[in-house]
């Protein structure tokens, strides 16, 4: 099944609603998400604003814009709660809801909300921005220095806490991407989910790649605007399209045949799924998402990989994909055990050839992450630069 398509429904000039945007049709909790009105900056990043990824994340979303002339008002928040009664798609409907605000201004009129009747049904409140204390669950993100608490969390890179707005001047991707995961595990605690089962998530999307070797099928597991980025050679897709291409046309059939993935270790966290594994292959062809412009070898490999995998609620946001390229050089027999080194070193006499003995091996590299006494700790030390042959 294709990334959903689902419109925001405008419910008045400042009240838009979303519903999940997941692949089964399972209602999700409320979440009501309060920012400032604004033009919106156009700039080249996948991360869509908060009202469709909040959605992508599980939840039935109602998204409050305030202004100088037309500031939080009771009135708002009551057909907020309406849209979370009223729709089949939103699991708790008033009776349980959390609430994020990236408004500085809208949290102190947000205070006399949730004080008032409703409070027994917010379980949950974020902001970014302080926030006075409360009776319920809060957390808070500032742009600030200072000790992080179980509260709070600091971000000193960040201009102002609209970092986290992609729409906005301070946008920071990465301090986003962050405050993002912590928001995520809060309301999942407080709200009682959605719960996704990410392990699962993943091994069908590589099954998929692997096994399957289906595109079309392969993108259908991961979210509208995806991105793959192999770190050591740059290769991958941002965005739908081009991830399309670049699986048809440089990896889901390019990998040879007898291609296997050995996994070593797996971690899961709220968002996200980071493997070790080793990558193992017969280098039968060309396959230039791994090892760009050499023609085939007929060498077997085997290489220690790493794949940080980040989740948006059933689909896949992201993969960043690394391993060690040197060890594959030294294993395709291209890279030699010593390499000139340009630069005066004391003790040798100016003027002389000096060569340096390149810090890397071959498939031990692979058998010590396999097993750790597969191989002695630390055999590099002793390597050093010497006076080249003529």
């Amino acid at each position: 099944m294709a990334a959903p398509r689902y419109q925001p429904v405008h419910l008045t000039t400042t009240l838009s609603i979303q519903r999940p945007l997941t692949r089964k049709p399972d209602p999700g909790p409320g979440l009501l998400i309060i920012q400032d009105a604004a033009e919106p900056i156009p700039r080249q990043t996948l991360d869509p604003e908060p009202l469709r990824k909040w959605a992508e994340e599980g939840y039935f979303v109602a998204r409050i814009e305030v202004s100088e002339s037309q500031p939080l008002s009771s009135y708002g928040l009551l057909l907020a709660l309406e849209a979370f009664d009223e729709h089949e798609t939103c699991s708790g409907g008033a009776f349980s809801f959390g609430i994020i605000t990236y408004s500085k201004s809208a949290a102190r009129d947000l205070i006399p909300f949730i004080d008032a009747g409703t409070a027994g049904h917010v379980k949950a409140v974020v902001s970014y921005g302080p926030l006075s204390d409360l009776a319920q669950p809060h957390l808070s993100h500032l742009a600030e220095n200072g000790v992080k608490s179980p509260s709070i969390y600091r971000y000193p890179e960040a201009r102002s806490t609209s970092f986290a707005l992609p729409s906005h001047p301070d946008y920071l991707p990465a301090s986003a991407a962050v405050a993002h995961s912590r928001t995520l595990e809060f309301l999942k605690k407080h709200l009682g989910g959605p719960w996704f089962d990410l392990e699962a998530i993943w091994e069908e999307h590589t099954r998929l790649e692997f096994a399957d070797r289906a595109v079309e099928e392969t993108m259908n597991t991961m979210v509208d605007e995806p991105y793959v980025n192999h770190v050591p050679t740059m290769t991958g897709g941002i965005g739908r399209k081009n991830l399309t291409s670049f699986y048809a046309k440089h990896f889901i059939f390019s990998n040879p045949d007898d291609t296997e993935l050995q996994l070593i270790s797996r971690t899961i966290g709220i968002d996200r799924v980071v493997d070790e594994f080793i990558f193992s292959l017969t280098h039968d062809r060309v396959i230039d998402w791994l090892i760009p412009g050499i023609p085939p070898t007929g060498k077997k490999l085997r290489i220690p990989f790493t794949a940080v995998v980040d989740i948006r609620g059933d689909r896949l946001y992201h993969e960043h994909i690394a391993w060690d390229q040197l060890t594959v050089l030294f294993q395709l027999g291209l890279m030699p055990e010593y390499l000139p080194f340009p630069y005066p070193v004391e003790g040798h006499q100016p003027g002389k050839n000096l060569e340096y003995r390149v810090p890397g091996a071959g498939h031990e590299v692979a058998d010590k992450l396999v097993d750790e006494s597969a191989v002695p700790s630390n055999g590099m030390f002793g390597f050093a630069v010497r006076q080249a042959s003529d």
